[in-house]
């Protein structure tokens, strides 16, 4: 069964043949690492809050992101910042899970064990419509399927 947090176009890629596989963890990870270190450094540096890629930090993370929300900053303004704290989620769950990326199209996802597809930096956008939790995503990714 897909949840609305689980990505139906990931779901979609991931039955697709093999000349359309989703590229191996070096290259599929390497933007959204990439995206999940800057991310936190920024909050480290910026809001000296420091992100251990602990299931926990993510609680930190949902409430970073209310606040955005809260002061009213536009999404374009926050919106490489949004990415950036998805990826840093996405890397959680892979690191507690043993999941890997995918990427097709520009688009990335996390790839759990049990063969489904999260997109958690589609969940960091949702965080900041007041829609969504990377704690909670992150719960359901890891819990048994």
């Amino acid at each position: 069964m897909t949840t609305a947090r689980e990505t139906t176009a990931g779901a979609t890629a991931a039955t697709a043949g093999p000349t359309s596989r989703q590229e191996t963890r070096p290259a599929a990870a390497a933007k959204p690492v990439r995206w999940a270190a800057d991310a936190a450094t920024a909050l480290r540096e910026g809001a000296r809050l420091r992100l251990d890629y602990s299931a926990q930090s993510l609680w930190r993370v949902d409430r970073v992101i209310d606040g955005i929300r809260r002061e009213g900053a536009p999404y374009a303004a926050v919106e490489t910042v949004l990415r950036g704290l998805g990826a840093y989620a996405g890397e959680v769950i892979v690191r507690q899970a043993g999941g890997e990326w995918w990427t097709t199209g520009g688009d990335h996802w996390v790839r759990t064990p049990d063969g489904r597809l999260w997109d958690p930096i589609d969940e960091a956008r949702r965080c900041f419509t007041g829609d969504g939790s990377l704690r909670l995503l992150c719960r359901d990714a890891t819990a048994d399927g």
